[in-house]
Parts: structure tokens; C-alpha cells; sequence
């Protein structure tokens, strides 16, 4: 069959190494010169351990050990089972931690309560005070500037795939799509995944969407001069994860002003070059700001130097980024049939880059590559 893919982010990527993988010819089609969108703007988490109970959790689970099979044949993704500790330090987020890590499924995220000693034995950069973490085996990491490039490098080799970018889709027929060169570009099956990309043709096609749009703020360090052995989290992630849905927090815990007022956890992941990369904000209502702003970068920076014992190393970096996410807290995608020939998915909101390869295996099941 011949797919037209239009998108050129880790979900487009990933129902395009779906397809080839199948058989088929591919063309990718981006807008951009490069992806440009939350899919090079995150950390990198595939992200297990707060994953919804059920579907959501076992859609996680298989897209790792995608992630890992993809990783074998192309390493440059920069994939790594090196786990997480969210780190605690007080009794409420203790308490948390505790019905998690014995919960039903605790096992298939592996998780641990820790004491601080044997934290620091998982990931020895944590000299930090505290009083408790909770150890995520399942978690892993990989490296989102180089990834899509290095799965399109990947794709190339087939002979089977194009890649095109530069180029709008500006309208979808019964054979395929045209895009703003003029150029058609025949499909039997056309996958829209544009991420938090929802108006123009997308909007005149589909209408309204159950979608919407996420924006954060994250950094980039220097790099830090030893080894972080772990994803590292505070647990003001608690409070956006469902699977740590708790009262124990909002009861007897609130978030200090400016996490609250921005919405905040920190996550922690450290680049292959050594640098760390920190948030995150969240913001959900629209017009978003253009600007960052600098309060939220002061909290991750001290929450973070107080979990290391030291300074953090110098921001280098920092930006912002949107994505989309649906509506419906139980959909771990946006998927419908535009036309015959056509499908959008979209809306993995958070979970994109940990879930996108799974997403992308349902999709080719479900339209029939």
C-alpha cells in the first residue's frame, strides 16, 4: 500500500516505522524544515510509572519494549532503562508512595519504596536531604533532538520511504493529498498526525476536536559533572499522574504559591552530553503568554539543588512548547476516520513520546496496514 503520513513529530515518525515496517511505501510530509513541536520539546521520559491503571498502563509497557526493540536496530535514539526515583520528603508524599508502590500493579511498574540509603545507592548524585523514594524500574529515557532523525535516517535505508519536508498539506482527496508546492501525492491510506497542529485543514476537515492544548516551560542546563543514574522527580509530580491519585496531598499538602500558580512538578533527566534537562509548567488556558517567565525556573532550580545537595549546573536553555491532549482523561489518543481514505490521531498530550510507538502499532491494526 502507499501511506501519506502528515506530520513529521514522533507520532507521525513512529506510524511511519509502523508502516515501513509493514511493507508499504511511504511518504512523511512536514511543514517544517525539521519537527519542530512538543516532539523535540520534552524530556525524553518514557514514562511508566504514573501511567493510568489498565489500558493506559499496558499501552505504556508495550510501547517500551518497543522503544527498546527499535533502539536495538537503531541506537541513536539514545534509549536507556535507567528507571526513576521520585524523591520524598515528607509523610504525605510518603503516603502516597506507599499505596502506590502496593498497589495491584506495582509490580508490572516496578515499583520500590526506598530509605535515602538505598536511594543513594540507586543513583549516588542525590546527597540531598529527604526521607523516602519511590523507585520506577520500568521507566526509561530516550533522546528526542535525535531520535526522529535518527529513525528517518532508518527509514530512508528501506527504500521504501520519503521524506518531505517544508511542505503544507493544503488538501485531502480520494487518492491522497496536495500540498502548497502544488504537488499530489497519492495514498491508499492518509494518517493526519499533527499534533497540537489543529486548525487549517485539519479544522476544515474534522471540525471541532475533544482536543486541546497543553503549554509548558522547560530548560536545559550545562553539564552536570558526574552521572545521574536515574530520572529524578519531585513529588509534585503526584498531582498530575493518575495513577497516583490520592488525597493525601491536596488534603494535607498544598502546593507551595508558585508551583501552584504554575501548575509544577520537576522531572529531571540527564542528556547523553551530561546536560540536565528540568520542568515543567503547565498552562491550559488560551491565548497562551509568548513569553517565559523566570519564577518557575528559580523554583525547579532550588528544588532540584536541594535534592542534589548542591547547585544546579547554569541554564543554557529555555523554552516553551504545546501540545495537545484529549479531553477525555480514558483516551490515551484522539483516533477517527476522516474520510475513507483518511484517519487523524492525536491528543496523546503527555504520554507522546512514551506511547507513540504503541499508539502507531494500534493504528496499523486498526486502519488495516
Amino acid at each position: 500500500m502507499r501511506v501519506v503520513i502528515v506530520g513529521g513529530g514522533v507520532l507521525g515518525t513512529m506510524h511511519a516505522w509502523q508502516a515501513a515496517g509493514r511493507g508499504h511505501e511511504v511518504v512523511q510530509i512536514e511543514r517544517e524544515a525539521e519537527a519542530r513541536g512538543a516532539s523535540v520539546r520534552n524530556f525524553g521520559l518514557v514514562w511508566v510509572s504514573g501511567r493510568a491503571a489498565g489500558k493506559e498502563l499496558d499501552t505504556a509497557l508495550r510501547a517500551r519494549r518497543l522503544w527498546e526493540e527499535i533502539a536495538a536496530s537503531v541506537p541513536e535514539v539514545g534509549f536507556r532503562a535507567n528507571g526513576s526515583l521520585t524523591v520524598l520528603r515528607t509523610e504525605a508524599e510518603v503516603t502516597v508512595a506507599r499505596e502506590a508502590a502496593g498497589s495491584a500493579d506495582a509490580a508490572d511498574r516496578g515499583f520500590k519504596l526506598l530509605t535515602p540509603a538505598e536511594a543513594r545507592a540507586v543513583n549516588p548524585a542525590l546527597r540531598g536531604g529527604f526521607t523516602a523514594a519511590l523507585w520506577c524500574e520500568r521507566d526509561a529515557a530516550v533522546e528526542p533532538r535525535t531520535a526522529q532523525p535518527a529513525l528517518r535516517a532508518a527509514l530512508q535505508s528501506t527504500g521504501r520511504y520519503r521524506w518531505l519536508p517544508g511542505r503544507e498539506v493544503r488538501s485531502l482527496t480520494g487518492t491522497g493529498v496536495t500540498d502548497d508546492h502544488g504537488d499530489r501525492h497519492e495514498g491508499d491510506v492518509v494518517l493526519f498526525c499533527t499534533g497540537a497542529w489543529l486548525g487549517g485543514l485539519v479544522r476544515e476537515i474534522a471540525g471541532v476536536l475533544p482536543v486541546r492544548r497543553v503549554r509548558l516551560q522547560m530548560a536545559q542546563t550545562e553539564p552536570l559533572d558526574e552521572r545521574l543514574t536515574t530520572s529524578v522527580a519531585d513529588a509534585d509530580s503526584f498531582r498530575y499522574y493518575p495513577a497516583f491519585r490520592s488525597d493525601a496531598l491536596e488534603r494535607d499538602q498544598p502546593q507551595g504559591e508558585v508551583a501552584a500558580k504554575n501548575a509544577m512538578q520537576l522531572l529531571v533527566v540527564q542528556r547523553l552530553d551530561g546536560s540536565l534537562t528540568i520542568g515543567d509548567t503547565h498552562e491550559y488556558a488560551q491565548p497562551f503568554g509568548f513569553d517565559v517567565t523566570e519564577d518557575p525556573y528559580e523554583h525547579l532550580a532550588d528544588v532540584a539543588g536541594a535534592l542534589l545537595g548542591r547547585p544546579m549546573p547554569r541554564i543554557v536553555r529555555r523554552w516553551a512548547g504545546v501540545y495537545a491532549q484529549a479531553t477525555d482523561p480514558a483516551a490515551i489518543v484522539h483516533r477517527e476516520r476522516l474520510a475513507d481514505n483518511a484517519f487523524l490521531v492525536t491528543g496523546p498530550g503527555g504520554r507522546g513520546m512514551t506511547c507513540s510507538p504503541a499508539i502507531a502499532e494500534d493504528t496499523a491494526l486498526e486502519v488495516g496496514l
